[in-house]
């Protein structure tokens, strides 16, 4: 039986599943055939159901859940770690309502953050998350939300940040903010479903320990990026979270189901 499984291009990624991706870790009764793709896209092929086991944003997992299981290996979430809200000059909360705002897709977390933090703002668009600072320099957008490697250049590239929607859900939950996940179809044996969990783990813990092995693959996969971004990129999304999830992680999906059922936003 041959698996795909969707993870994207960023380095937190490459670094999680470099091991399943080049074979070094090998399921029994099974194959992986790894996909790459932005997140976004990742979210609506889950949406289409075309994928076995995926890297999700939390928001598409929270609408495609009738279909797929969270793992509790492999996940973006944590503290310190948010999106963030930019602009080319100072902007507050009360200026959102009248601001054109660039997202990086409708169903990642950082756009469920967004309209949870500022529900009067409604002139949203989406841009892939690398065309965020494109779309505010040429002026189609006020503002944007940044997620990824941006959250370490923003201020390089002449911006300033309106508000760190991580620190926010942080101060109004206490809880880390769960940003993607790995989900896998239900339909999946659950050996299967097991066994990927620990070769995840495994494969993270690999990583680790082995970090220049992993480096190839990484710069194969990534945008330009300086050594000291791609080091804190994965130093930012990669944490004992990612290992398990655990009681805690759990909560603060759970939390976020709430909010974003509360505000309408899972229909």
């Amino acid at each position: 039986m041959q698996l795909t499984l969707g993870f994207s291009p960023c380095p937190n990624d490459t670094f999680i599943f470099d091991a399943l991706a080049n074979g070094r870790l090998r399921p029994l009764g099974f194959t992986f055939r790894a996909e790459l793709h932005d997140v976004e896209t990742l979210n609506q092929m889950a949406f289409e159901q075309k994928l076995d086991i995926s890297k999700l944003s939390f928001y598409a997992y929270l609408r495609a859940k009738k279909h797929y299981s969270l793992l509790s290996s492999g996940a973006a979430l944590g503290y310190g770690c948010g999106p963030l809200v930019i602009a080319a000059k100072p902007l507050r909360i009360d200026d959102m309502a009248g601001c054109r705002i660039a997202l990086p897709g409708e169903w990642t977390t950082a756009h469920l953050l967004f309209r949870l933090w500022a529900p009067q703002a409604q002139q949203r668009f989406f841009v892939t998350y690398d065309q965020i600072f494109d779309a505010l320099r040429t002026g189609r957008a006020d503002c944007g939300v940044i997620i990824h490697e941006s959250r370490f250049t923003f201020q390089e590239a002449g911006f300033q940040q309106v508000v760190d929607l991580g620190a926010w859900w942080e101060q109004q939950t206490g809880l880390p903010i769960p940003l993607g996940c790995i989900a896998a179809r239900k339909r999946l044996p659950v050996h299967v479903l097991d066994q990927t969990e620990r070769l995840i783990r495994q494969s993270i813990l690999l990583s680790q320990e082995n970090p220049d092995d992993v480096l190839p693959y990484i710069r194969q996969h990534a945008q330009e990026m300086t050594a000291e971004v791609l080091r804190a990129h994965i130093e930012m999304f990669v944490n004992d979270f990612t290992l398990d999830m655990g009681p805690k992680g759990r909560k603060a999906v759970a939390v976020l189901a709430e909010r974003a059922e509360q505000a309408g936003l899972l229909t």
